[in-house]
């Protein structure tokens, strides 16, 4: 159910819709929107009567939300989320690039790659601190120090940084250091991570799963804005099918699928996508003619001797010339790309 707010609609009478939902055992979501505030309600497993909520001050009207998804979708919020950070925001006009190793395996390793990506114009550092692997006998990542290490990077390069919590140990971790939680693949539906991701205090990015439904991704969007967060950024990270001209099948009609039933923003991470450098260019450009609101994309200064993912990363120069290009087509869809981060300090990029 979701309770539509009048245009002046005062806090106090948010808060009073509020505070009856949750006197109903059910609870309340206010979500502010361009024009008006609307309140999803949650928790009901049987029919409430709109009549409860509709007499009260300042509802303009209450109505029934069809999808399974009711926070994710247009029906809750028919304008689009903007997930705003010191500089920049998601989901606006501004594309924004995310750039970096699949894992960060040194401090001399990712201040370089930092000080490349940032130079060449991206917003956010990516970078894997904890490692789900296949093989439990493939490099795992550097925990808590590779979280440390890119603190010093937004330290030093002005780089906000996205990187994935594997369980709920790591996500404090994660939460403490990163400004971007991001959940993987195949932790789409582990539906008590989402949770404690709903409950985190910074925003989420959830990538698809590798055999995941349109509808499946954003019931597991559901799972974290029904916890209370409601800042949630979709990935599209490429399916499994039968192909094998690539790693996956990047599925880019997902996107206006996505902006047709949800408000909320969808970024591409063309680099697992098709696990190939040499298409990570083809669909980056791709991604943003479909309307993606930014690219996630792996970087490595050395990919040949690279711990992870080494033969989808590009090189530094590669990454400059997919940075020229997409201004270019940006151009064309009527968006821009966001300023660069702001380098903090004037100090070389070395080790500590």
């Amino acid at each position: 159910m979701l309770v539509v707010m009048q245009a002046q609609a005062t806090e106090e009478q948010v808060r009073a819709v509020c505070e009856k939902v949750e006197t109903m055992g059910l609870r309340a979501h206010a979500i502010p929107g361009a024009q008006r505030i609307a309140i999803g309600v949650t928790g009901n497993s049987s029919t409430v009567e709109p009549g409860t909520l509709d007499d009260m001050a300042g509802v303009a009207e209450v109505i029934r939300v069809s999808k399974p998804y009711k926070l994710v979708s247009r029906e809750a919020k028919d304008d689009d989320s903007v997930i705003g950070f010191d500089g920049c925001s998601i989901g606006g006009r501004d594309l924004i690039i995310m750039a970096g190793p699949c894992a960060v395996e040194s401090r001399e390793q990712a201040f370089a790659i930092a000080e490349r990506v940032q130079k060449a114009g991206a917003q956010f550092f990516r970078g894997g601190a904890f490692k789900p692997r296949t093989s439990p006998y493939s490099f795992q990542g550097l925990g808590l120090d590779g979280l440390r290490i890119m603190a010093d990077i937004r330290e030093q390069f002005g780089l906000k940084i996205v990187t994935e919590a594997v369980d709920n140990e790591s996500l404090d971790l994660v939460e403490q250091h990163a400004d971007v939680i991001q959940i993987g693949a195949r932790n789409m539906q582990n539906f008590s991570l989402l949770r404690r991701a709903g409950r985190a205090h910074k925003p989420v990015l959830l990538k698809r799963g590798m055999s995941a439904t349109v509808e499946e991704f954003l019931m597991a969007a559901e799972y974290i804005m029904a916890e209370g967060n409601y800042e949630v950024i979709l990935c599209e990270r490429g399916v499994r099918t039968f192909a094998d001209h690539a790693r996956n099948t990047l599925d880019l009609s997902i996107i206006p699928a996505v902006q047709r039933l949800s408000h909320l923003p969808i970024v591409v991470d063309p680099s697992h996508g098709t696990g190939k450098r040499a298409q990570v260019i083809p669909m980056s450009r791709a991604a943003v003619a479909a309307g993606a609101d930014g690219l996630l994309v792996e970087v490595h200064h050395d990919p040949d001797r690279a711990l992870s993912d080494g033969m989808q990363s590009l090189f530094p120069d590669q990454f400059d010339e997919l940075m020229d290009e997409i201004r270019q087509v940006a151009q064309v869809v009527h968006r821009t790309l966001a300023a660069p981060a702001d380098r903090r300090t004037s100090q070389p990029a070395v080790a500590r």
